[in-house]
Parts: structure tokens; sequence; C-alpha cells
């Protein structure tokens, strides 16, 4: 069927085997021609055209999905009683595909005579003032660069665009506007609809609509960290309409994302998320780049998922990092001696494993001397794999036989090390800390001294993406023994919904993870530690 040139090129193009779109692409090309075909509606084809005569003023032309969804959402009407078809937009596009560009072509369109509607006032809403204000300014800037075109049809300044002709206003707001303001829009935009955790604002933004002609909503946004929220249920309701499962109630849904989290690993598939990437090859090799730092550290790069493909992996769990960079911090360390550091200490249980570490910061590499201790009486030890042994004779393993490991032991490790190394402070946890207390106090580390810090899981969320980049970056070492590559593979980085990572162990009583956690632990007070001043002459360089 032949409704007219936009929608129907672009209805051409989803179904043709050039297209690489998703499900939902094909399910709104059939949900749209099932409206022209059943229902009395008309194309305005002749405001259409008046409104794409205004991209001659824009530094960049609609692309062929933008011109789709203009169309259907500004100029689709109903016979019976001339009210717009589709007075609701969504568009759910990976990051980079123009949506913001798109939004402020439309709200430039809808403020000029062609709408037809006086005083037709829009409000452009977001949780934070530069993304409020990126729709605005691309219309102020536009407005700037043709000052003496549209002098004599607008006035514009940094909070406000006016139509001097139909007396229609362009503003942004993060909050409510004054209702003296933005009592009566004809419109309402939402940017990064993702970050509204409720309905608050947006109810009180829409509250107005319906007082003037043509009331619209254009809600454009990524995916993003917050799940069930408005975004989450917005979604749900445009797939129940696109499955036909319920009205649609003049919601237009436009929804790009990866049919399947996997089809990330094909780079032809990137365009189901982002329908603009055929036809911008400089965001293309930005993605690229993107993607190979997602692949290294997908713990700290979950964005490139979210953001670019619209799939959020929601609560995942993954390997610390990949075993190649493992394998790269097994190496040998440099003579440290006199250097700044500070110690980190796990000990969850005294009657098992206990660990404890220094870790040195060189420019931006990082190296970590650790020790373990492990009680002869753990129940776990017929489970482990690890060849203990082959640790305690490399030097980094104490057995200790004894119903459970006194903390003399760690004290007398760090009160050994202080004399060869600067430990400006120890790291614990906040958990059993009372165990070591007193015999941290006894060699000079406590609360009073303020060179004693316990931990929280919030405290690993903090220094998570720097823990990620030193394995990703090979800035770390640990030195030769595999002990520590054997502690870090048998963690897991789980990240919430939220997008904070904590880690945890893979299996409690085989996998032992105490050195890994005695290293992250020292990680969150890194910033204590002095760098040594580095001076270069004609020899080399000397600390």
């Amino acid at each position: 069927m032949k409704i007219c040139k936009q929608i129907d090129q672009y209805i051409e193009f989803v179904r043709s085997d050039e297209a690489v779109v998703c499900e939902e692409q094909l399910l709104l090309c059939n949900f749209v021609e099932k409206v022209f075909t059943e229902e009395d509606v008309y194309v305005d084809k002749e405001q259409l055209e008046r409104y794409l005569g205004l991209e001659k003023y824009f530094p960049y032309k609609l692309l062929p999905w933008e011109q789709f969804c203009f169309a259907l959402h500004n100029c689709v009407y109903k016979r019976e009683d001339g009210q717009l078809r589709f007075p609701y937009l969504i568009i759910l596009v990976g990051r980079g595909a123009g949506k913001n560009g798109y939004l402020a072509f439309e709200d430039f369109a809808l403020v000029t005579p062609v709408n037809g509607v006086k005083e037709y006032h829009i409000d452009i809403f977001a949780t934070s003032e530069d993304q409020a204000k990126t729709t605005f300014e691309d219309i102020y800037n536009i407005l700037e660069d043709n000052k003496r075109f549209f002098k004599n049809t607008f006035k514009w300044n940094l909070e406000c665009i006016t139509n001097i002709r139909t007396r229609s206003k362009i503003k942004y707001h993060t909050r409510a506007p004054d209702t003296k303001d933005g009592g009566r829009p004809g419109k309402v935009d939402f940017d990064e609809y993702h970050a509204y955790k409720d309905y608050k604002l947006i109810e009180v933004a829409t509250g107005g609509l319906g007082k003037k002609d043509f009331p619209r909503r254009t809600v454009i946004s990524t995916q993003g960290d917050i799940r069930d929220g408005p975004l989450d249920e917005l979604l749900e309701t445009c797939l129940q309409i696109l499955k036909g499962e319920i009205p649609d109630n003049g919601k237009l849904p436009f929804i790009c994302w990866l049919d399947d989290p996997e089809e990330v690993k094909d780079e032809e598939k990137w365009q189901k998320a982002n329908p603009s990437l055929r036809n911008f090859p400089t965001l293309l090799t930005e993605m690229r780049m993107e993607y190979e730092e997602y692949k290294l550290d997908p713990v700290n790069h979950t964005s490139f998922m979210t953001k670019r493909m619209n799939r959020p992996p929601g609560e995942t769990q993954y390997c610390v990092t990949d075993w190649k960079n493992l394998e790269k911090a097994t190496r040998s360390l440099p003579d440290l001696r006199n250097h700044s550091c500070v110690a980190g200490i796990d000990y969850s249980k005294t009657n098992d494993f206990v660990a404890a570490g220094l870790l040195f910061k060189v420019g931006d590499k990082r190296y970590w001397m650790h020790h373990t201790w492990v009680c002869k009486k753990s129940r776990d030890l017929p489970r482990i794999k690890y060849p203990l042994k082959e640790a305690e004779e490399e030097g980094v393993l104490t057995m200790v036989d004894d119903v459970e490991i006194d903390p003399e032991y760690v004290t007398d490790w760090l009160l050994e090390k202080s004399k060869l190394y600067k430990i400006e402070s120890v790291v614990m946890d906040n958990f059993r800390q009372t165990w070591l207390r007193e015999a941290l106090g006894k060699i000079g580390f406590s609360d009073e001294k303020k060179n004693l810090k316990l931990i929280r899981p919030s405290d690993e969320m903090k220094v998570a993406p720097v823990i990620g980049y030193m394995f990703a970056r090979g800035l770390i070492a640990w030195g030769t023994s595999k002990i520590m590559r054997w502690y870090t593979w048998n963690s897991k980085a789980v990240t919430d919904k939220k997008g904070n990572v904590t880690y945890e162990k893979i299996e409690p009583r085989s996998r032992k993870t105490d050195g890994f956690k005695a290293f992250v632990a020292a990680v969150t007070d890194e910033e204590r530690i002095k760098q040594r001043r580095i001076i270069k002459n004609r020899i080399g360089t000397v600390c």
C-alpha cells in the first residue's frame, strides 16, 4: 500500500535484504500499515513538505528513519475529528544516533506558522541541566548562525526561544516550570527518559497538555541503569502495542536495540541498535574503539551494552578480568626499597586463610607484594587444588600449625616490611575488625593516628573501575608466584542493576579469594601512597 514517500520508503527499506534491523522495527512497519488499512486517517502531505522545507536552515538533513518518525508524529490526522493520530512519539535508539538533532528540528518546526497554532509552547525536560539544554542549544546555535535571516521572525536568548509570528516559546527545564510560563504547553519533550526514577515530574510536566490544539509528547532516550522505572514500564507498554496485545492510545514506538546481547560480537548487527550507523562512519570508528575496551573489561564498560546497544546487562557476573591479563600481572617486582605503600588485609576466617599485602604505585604502575597464612586445621584444605606447597617454597605462604591464625603473624610481617618500606596506612574489612585492631595498634596503626581504614562494599564499588583499568592496561604486577593469579581467577565481579560492582567468591570452600580481597582493600586507599619524584638527567632516570 502507498501512504506517502517518507513513510513508504522507510518501510520498504526495513523489509529489504539490505536492512539490518531489530524485530521491533518490522513490527512497527506492520503496525503502521494496519492503522492506515483499518482506520480513516491521512497524511497532510502539503504540511509535511512545508515542514521538511525548513531543513535548509539546519546543518544536517533528517535521515530516512527520522523523516518516517516526523511524518507519522506530526502530519497524520484522523478524518473524523481532525486530531493527530500519533501525538505520542517514543524514540529509543543507541547513543550517537542523532536523537537530539531530530528533536531540535521537530521543535523548531512546530513553533513556526506551518503548525498553524499560536502560542504553541514547547517544554524540554531532563534530569540534568546539561541534558535539558542539549536540544535547546542546538536550535539556539542555528538561530545564532543565521542572525540576519531570523532577526525578524525569532527572538532568542539562553533561556527562551520565541517565534515572533506565532508567539510560541521553547524552554528547557529540570523541574516543574512556573504555572504562568509552563501551564499551557503545546508539546512536552523528555530527553534521556531512562534517568527518571519516578513519575513526579513527568506528571506535572504533562498536566497542562490539552489546553492547546494538537498536544504532543516526544520521548527520546537510550537505555540506562535504572530498572523498573518509567522507561521500563513505557517500553513494556510499547512492546505490547507492537505485538497487538493492547490499543496504542496514540503512542508511536520507535525502538532500536539488539535482538540478542550475543549479537554485539557481530559488528554489522550494531545497526539494529543504531539506525544512523550506516550513515555515520566516524561514529562507527568510535564504537569499534569502545567495543575493544568493552571486551578487555566488560565489568567497567557496561555502558557499551547499555547505551550503544540498548541492552543493559542487569545483574551480571563476570570474571574480574581476562586470563591473559592475569598472566601479564604474574611477573617480577622491581626493587621498591624505601618506597611509600599501603597495606591491605583480608581475614574473613582466622581458622582458614588470611592474606596481607603492600601496594606500591610508581607513575601509573602498581606493584603488589603479598603473603598468605593458612591454618593447617582448615576443613577446606582437602578441597583445594592449588599447590599450596609450591607457594610455601616460593616464600609467599606460611602454614600455621594451630587451631587459628594469631594476629601477630600478620603484624610481625608488617613490622618486618616496615623496615624496608614506608607503610602509610593499613586497610581491612570492617567485618571482624576487632580481631586485628589491638594487634595493629601495638605496631602503630590505629584510628587515633588516622592510619587505619575500615572499608565496606561501597568502597569496593568506587575502585572497581580503577582495578579494571589496571588489568586491561597491564599496569599491575604481583610477583612470579601464581597464587595471586589463582585468588583473582576465583573471584567474580558482580554488577547490580544500578551498575555498581562488588567482588565475591565464585565458590567459597575450594576457590579462595583472600589475596585478591586484600589487594582490593589496599586499592581503596592508594591515594595515600606518596609518589617519588622522578628526575631525568643525561645519565638516565633516578628517583
